[in-house]
């Protein structure tokens, strides 16, 4: 039967000790040499190959129907809340429609964790009708995103995420404590 090694005052310990004839020796710290030794490679790496130019980015058929829906919800803008979604949901403000973005993407993700493949693709269009209401809200147009996207195309993902101003987001009036 094995020992139970109680704890020492002042000494912090998660677990009790089992003490018996079979204990395993400490493994001792790696050194800077053996860090070395694991690391190294057995044979050099190839050189990289630089990728392949990608062609310029074809806004082309998709982009389309978003500039025409975008154009649908902007004309919407200005009719009656009680006949329009796109009105009432405007009508509502930037913070509501914002949190309503949200709530699809949300209901999106859902559907694409459980793998349900006409879900996500109904889901993923509410998104791009709640993203088009969204950039009504906000000012933005399609040619403002498509221009961005073209100048990002080609650089790496982390070079361009490095590059952005770090500023703080602005208080939006959504009761959340998502937000910083």
């Amino acid at each position: 039967m094995a020992k139970t090694v109680k704890k020492r005052p002042g000494k912090r310990t998660n677990k009790k000790r089992d003490v018996d004839a079979t204990k395993r020796p400490r493994k001792r710290a790696a050194t800077a040499k053996t860090k070395k030794r694991r690391l190294a490679p057995t044979a050099p790496p190839e050189p990289r190959a630089e990728p392949a130019p990608r062609p310029p980015l074809a806004i082309g058929p998709g982009s389309v129907v978003l500039d025409r829906l975008y154009a649908v919800v902007q004309d919407r803008r200005n009719a009656d809340p009680a006949v329009s979604h796109s009105a009432r949901l405007l009508s509502r403000g930037l913070p509501k429609v914002a949190q309503k973005f949200g709530e699809e993407a949300v209901e999106c993700l859902i559907e694409a964790v459980a793998g349900n493949r006409d879900a996500l693709v109904a889901e993923s269009a509410d998104v791009l009708y709640h993203l088009m209401v969204l950039w009504v809200a906000a000012d933005v147009t399609p040619d403002d995103v498509w221009t961005e996207l073209r100048r990002r195309e080609g650089i790496s993902g982390i070079a361009e995420k490095a590059a952005r101003a770090r500023t703080l987001p602005v208080a939006s009036g959504l009761e959340t404590t998502k937000i910083p």
